[in-house]
């Protein structure tokens, strides 16, 4: 069942994606263009996902299990610390530079458009470099000890 959720959950937000013309680099690319022809569009879906994720967590926060059972694994951390910061300005960034982020990437993938491929080619090294470096960094840590 777990499964079946996850699939059904993944393609609304494809789908929503793909309605609200955020799978088009172009569109985003249009949102960061404050100089040129601006389009306000993705701050309105930004706004409503924002609307959205802060009702559902408000509704969640006081539970313990999900509807279908499982553990609720909230975020607990309040911290904002150098990691996060750096994290976040690459995050953007990247995305400014490419006009795409994890999300619309998997469609784009999805749909076989070469960008997609080529997005979450990188994505995915990325992740691996990540992993590597926190194992590095780690074990680094545990021999100082």
């Amino acid at each position: 069942m777990m499964l079946v959720t996850s699939l059904l959950a993944g393609l609304v937000f494809g789908l929503g994606l793909i309605v609200s013309g955020m799978a088009n680099p172009a569109k985003v690319l249009g949102f960061l263009d404050l100089a040129g022809a601006w389009d306000p569009s993705l701050a309105l879906v930004m706004g409503g996902a924002v609307g959205v994720g802060s009702l559902a967590f408000f509704v969640v926060r006081r539970r313990t299990l999900s509807l279908l059972g499982r553990e609720m694994k909230l975020p607990t951390a309040h911290r904002i610390d150098r990691r996060l910061v750096f994290g976040s300005l690459l995050f953007g960034i990247g995305w400014g530079l490419a006009g795409i982020c994890p999300g619309p990437a998997l469609v784009m993938l999805g749909m076989g458009e070469v960008k997609g491929v080529v997005f979450a080619a990188a994505m995915l090294a990325g992740m691996g470099f990540f992993e590597l470096f926190e194992r590095l960094r780690q074990s680094g840590a545990s021999r100082t000890e």
